[in-house]
């Protein structure tokens, strides 16, 4: 049997998970600077706690567990009892929002609200494996629930910029409100086709305006409406010429209305942050699919001039009752979630990972034989108490090969300690990127390290 994967999944080198924990550490790193905290749920949950919570695109992407055995004995493909439900009653997480609402409720007797958490796990989605959407990725979440405040929209968007200012990649966060969208729907006479508007809308810029109005007109939703819907869907302009027209559009509608006055708040608060901010805009057209939705949605975009990546790196939104489905009803929340599988391959297309996110390792004490090696464990021992990351070779082998070894893994330095050098006490370090070589005491050594 010849090895493979399944489709839609990666095995990752040593060489890439380097460079994932990079961005898995920026972004964590981040999120506890602001007070998040961790925690962790499993890869899977009961379907029920899944299903009904995506919209129907979402729950036909939900991975269905069979249960132990083999059901199949009991049912066949064509009898009209049989039910996925009858086989299945587990199934992979699709996001990590759902589970968090479900452990908020499980545990909220054992929680301080507003409860401030970052999860890092995978998900997992039964799509179309293309460039940038994987079956198996993870996300990097960050949720404040038991709060209305709209200083935690504010908040998130600091630390978007924050972690892609680390990260060195340029970015336009696009901001909407999902009252906005309802308030679209009521004022164009079709109130009650809000999820069929927001799911097609959210598509314009992969089937562009002839092919919403297909997938609108297909969902029943009437002509004489998509032509009051196409203006909007099309304006150009910037984000306080755009308020304006919802302003006069939405006039009559008091959903659409307050979900302006949530978003003028947050273009105000942000407004008074630094120039940095000035990457943030509204998208009259931003709907993300996810039911659960209910104000503020976000999504990042990269705005690198050298980037073929089209799709979104980075979203999330206000959710006000997403408890309610598990039995604790009016508790808001709003979150969002880091790609970092698509953070990673934008990152190494625009080639932006640090030399430092090459190697774990920063040196190699080289081995010149069973008389050398005490004074190499000891030298290895000393470096590795002081925080330097450091490798022992464990074969005495020609220091040629040591040396290849050690630029084979980009480690940037080599220490070599001979004869010579231990009865002087000291030890040879080696820059690999220039070549320059030091004479130096031990302590000297590590000073120059740190």
């Amino acid at each position: 049997m010849k090895p493979s994967i399944p489709k839609g999944t990666r095995d990752f080198s040593p060489a890439e998970m380097v460079k994932r924990n990079y961005i898995f550490d920026t972004i964590r790193s981040v999120y506890q600077r602001y007070g998040y905290l961790p925690i962790e749920t499993p890869s899977m949950e009961n379907t029920e706690t899944l299903m009904g919570k995506y919209g129907e695109e979402g729950d036909r992407l939900i991975f269905r567990i069979l249960d132990s055995g083999n059901p199949f004995d009991q049912f066949k493909i064509s009898d009209e009892n049989f039910k996925v439900s009858n086989i299945s009653g587990k199934a992979l997480r699709y996001d990590l929002t759902v589970p968090f609402a479900r452990y908020v409720v499980m545990y909220r007797n054992d929680i301080t609200f507003p409860f401030k958490r970052y999860q890092i796990q995978p998900v997992w989605r039964a799509d179309r494996p293309q460039k940038g959407r994987y079956r198996e990725f993870y996300q990097c979440d960050a949720d404040v629930i038991g709060s209305n405040s709209l200083l935690n929209e504010v908040e998130l968007i600091e630390i978007i910029n924050e972690v892609f200012s680390k990260l060195k990649l340029g970015v336009t966060i696009k901001i909407n409100n999902r009252k906005i969208l309802s308030g679209i729907a009521e004022v164009i006479g079709e109130k009650d086709k809000i999820i069929d508007i927001t799911v097609a809308i959210d598509k314009l810029d992969k089937i562009g305006v002839d092919g919403v109005n297909k997938e609108l007109q297909e969902k029943g939703i009437s002509q004489t409406a998509f032509i009051k819907l196409q203006p909007l869907i099309t304006f150009k302009g910037n984000t306080t010429e755009k308020l304006a027209l919802l302003k006069w559009v939405l006039a009559d509608s008091e959903i659409g209305k307050k979900g302006i006055e949530e978003l003028e708040y947050i273009f105000e608060k942000i407004s008074n942050v630094e120039h940095r901010m000035s990457n943030v805009e509204l998208d009259i057209t931003l709907a993300r699919g996810l039911n659960y939705y209910t104000g503020a949605i976000i999504e990042v975009k990269v705005n690198e001039p050298n980037s073929t990546f089209t799709g979104s790196i980075c979203g999330g939104g206000r959710y006000d009752d997403l408890t309610g489905i598990f039995g604790l009803p009016d508790v808001s929340g709003v979150g969002i979630s880091f790609g970092a599988d698509r953070i990673y391959d934008v990152l190494e297309e625009l080639k932006l990972f640090p030399d430092s996110a090459s190697t774990s390792t920063k040196v190699l004490v080289t081995n010149f034989g069973e008389a050398e090696e005490n004074y190499a464990l000891k030298i290895t021992r000393q470096l590795r108490e002081a925080g330097i990351n450091t490798e022992l070779y464990p074969d005495a082998t020609k220091l040629k090969k040591q040396f290849a070894y050690a630029d084979s893994k980009k480690i940037p330095f080599v220490i070599t300690a001979g004869k010579d050098e231990i009865e002087k006490g000291i030890v040879a370090l080696k820059n690999m990127s220039n070549g320059e070589q030091y004479a130096l005491t031990l302590s000297e050594a590590i000073e120059k390290l740190s």
